[in-house]
């Protein structure tokens, strides 16, 4: 009622697209403490309640205490505030960097229409503010159960889940296939989202408390069937959702097509190893890219292809527009699909001077060179219409709306379809219809002491929900291993 919402201004997009440093910046604490001081102590919160309404999530899946440490900021304390987010958030500099901020779209001063509590921001001063003051530092565990874990994985998923298993008392080795840990938190998330060094600060924390990393590690040839549950007394596989999603249109092999988690993966590998100067990276300079996919990897796309100098940058996005307004089958507490314009496509703007979106758009064909090369994609309009026996929409070709869009590099951004199989049947984990490792209520698979976690289990999703499958993976593999 005091106060104005008040985020820290973005570095300007032109600026920004000059290097691959974060583009968020920070408040001061005072207003930080005043933005704090907009959370009203509701009678009901629904911020933290973590609750699957209208088909999404409603509020924090981790149940972060948030009216409790916005009231301690408010008041100046800082410590106090950091210790009551950690009690539910293992990882905060990642969340509130990379996080959606579900919580935000269940603040009750969205039930009035009024501009929501700056609760991601506070979170991520929070943890900065820790960081600084040296309120963070190595505690390993007194004592020691005996027990080891392995953990197969060392994304946001992996992570949390040795995070709590290492605390517990039980000897963690994470394993990761990557020359560095970090998983999607490190490869799969641009440098300007989240800086990897913030990754490499915890991870350097919990290889202190005692957690064993292991890069290039391939479990599949280095522990062939359950000599792995030989080794360890349990196991939890937080391998991530990393099949991309089939690109199937005629021409889709043409050289010069790529899934983004590759685009992107090999941008910051190269980027962290050489500053770009060994050239190990697809690069988009000079071309006209097309991004495939309207998410935030495709967001992510178009920004890394802006900072590589590419010539033009066009995204099609397959499904309509959000609505401008919150729809009426859309009510507070769920979490409002309105129309955004995020951070690639505010710089695209700047640059080319028009959002680089099109939508209800699809792909029919590519058109190669005579080297076998991408040098356009063919397209069609559609309209979603609902089937004659009232079921869900399907897109339908609009006659006359076909287009040649050129483009010498494409990045295709539409989702992954689930878990690679490989390992996981090894050890003799089943899958779901979906095709995600299948589990019990307990989290554990069909075999005794192998558990499974994140989006390996769950399915394509958000960082705050892999790190709330983590911790709950490590609870259950904790009572086992206490069982046990």
């Amino acid at each position: 009622m005091e106060y104005e919402r008040v985020l820290a201004p973005d570095r300007p997009p032109l600026e920004r697209i000059k290097d691959y440093g974060e583009f968020h910046t920070a408040l001061s604490a005072e207003a930080q403490r005043q933005q704090a001081a907009r959370c009203m102590d509701c009678g009901t919160p629904f911020c933290h309640s973590g609750l699957m309404i209208g088909g999404g999530a409603s509020g924090c899946p981790l149940s972060n205490l948030i009216p409790e440490f916005n009231d301690l900021i408010y008041r100046g304390q800082w410590e106090k505030a950091f210790r009551r987010l950690m009690k539910t958030n293992d990882f905060p500099e990642f969340t509130g960097r990379v996080c959606p901020a579900l919580c935000e779209g269940a603040c009750t001063t969205g039930l009035g229409g009024a501009p929501t509590v700056t609760i991601r921001a506070n979170e991520c001063a929070i943890i900065e503010k820790a960081f600084e003051n040296g309120w963070i530092r190595p505690c390993p565990p007194e004592t020691r159960t005996g027990k080891k874990v392995a953990v197969i994985g060392s994304g946001p998923s992996g992570l949390a889940c040795a995070d709590r298993l290492n605390k517990l008392g039980h000897s963690v080795t994470v394993f990761e296939r990557s020359d560095r840990p970090g998983g999607l938190l490190m490869y799969g998330i641009p440098n300007m989202k989240l800086d990897k060094s913030v990754v490499a600060r915890r991870v350097k924390l919990m290889t202190d408390e005692g957690v064993t990393f292991l890069t290039r590690a391939d479990i599949a040839r280095e522990y062939p069937g359950d000599s792995l549950l030989k080794e360890f007394d349990a196991a939890v596989l937080c391998t991530g959702s990393t099949r991309p999603r089939p690109f199937g249109v005629t021409g889709a092999d043409a050289a010069g097509i790529h899934y983004a988690v590759d685009f992107l993966k090999a941008n910051t590998k190269s980027l962290l190893d050489s500053n770009h100067a060994d050239g190990r990276y697809i690069s988009a300079a000079g071309k006209d890219v097309i991004v495939v996919g309207g998410g935030d990897t495709g967001t992510d796309c178009v920004a890394t292809a802006l900072r590589h100098g590419c010539r033009s940058i066009t995204q099609f996005e397959i499904m309509p527009p959000a609505p401008k307004e919150r729809a009426a089958n859309n009510p507070w507490p769920e979490w409002p699909k309105v129309f955004k314009t995020d951070y690639g496509q505010e710089e695209a703007a700047a640059v080319f001077g028009s959002d680089p979106r099109h939508f209800c758009i699809m792909t029919t064909s590519v058109d190669k060179d005579t080297a076998g090369v991408v040098c356009a994609l063919n397209t069609v309009n559609v309209e979603w219409r609902a089937s004659e026996g009232g079921g869900r929409p399907s897109p339908v070709p609009i006659p006359g709306t076909e287009k040649k869009w050129p483009a010498q590099l494409v990045l295709i951004a539409m989702g992954f379809v689930g878990p690679e199989q490989e390992l996981p049947a090894q050890l003799g984990a089943a899958f779901t219809s979906r095709g995600n490792i299948e589990t019990d209520s307990h989290r554990m698979t069909k075999v005794n002491g192998l558990f499974a976690a994140g989006d390996a289990r769950r399915g394509q999703s958000l960082v705050v929900w892999a790190i709330n499958e983590g911790r709950e993976a490590a609870r259950e593999c904790d009572e086992y291993l206490s069982r046990k």
